[in-house]
């Protein structure tokens, strides 16, 4: 799962990048999914230890912070679909860069989840 989380950072720092290149590099708000990155890189470094109960405190942090990414990008979620219904956004880039982040996010969370119930049934049996 520390790899997983790894890559997780990589993908929004790759996310950030495109949105803030994409958007002519005027937006530094771009950038935010790639701080949000760099923290999960943190987590999946500090998660990658040989002590079980380090291991499990850096990824129930990282999907506890996802599970907030996710949550706090809901509004985000449902501009997309305004937008693909033809309602106007001033930077519509914006909403879709959100909106990644959101599913991303929620992605992460999931099969974080799904790994977690798969450990402790290990555990128990």
């Amino acid at each position: 799962m520390a790899k997983l989380t790894l890559g997780f950072g990589v993908l929004l720092i790759i996310l950030s990048l495109i949105g803030y290149i994409g958007t002519g590099s005027t937006h530094p708000t771009a950038l935010i999914p790639g701080g949000l990155g760099i923290l999960f890189i943190f987590f999946g470094v500090m998660a990658n230890s040989e002590s079980l109960k380090k291991r499990m405190l850096w990824m129930h942090i990282s999907v506890t912070l996802a599970l907030l990414g996710f949550l706090s990008m809901i509004p985000a979620l449902v501009d997309l679909v305004r937008l693909v219904r033809g309602v106007y956004f001033p930077y519509p880039a914006a909403v879709e860069e959100k909106s990644v982040m959101g599913l991303l996010c929620l992605l992460y969370v999931l099969v974080c989840v799904r790994s977690f119930i798969n450990a402790r049934r290990a555990r128990v049996s």
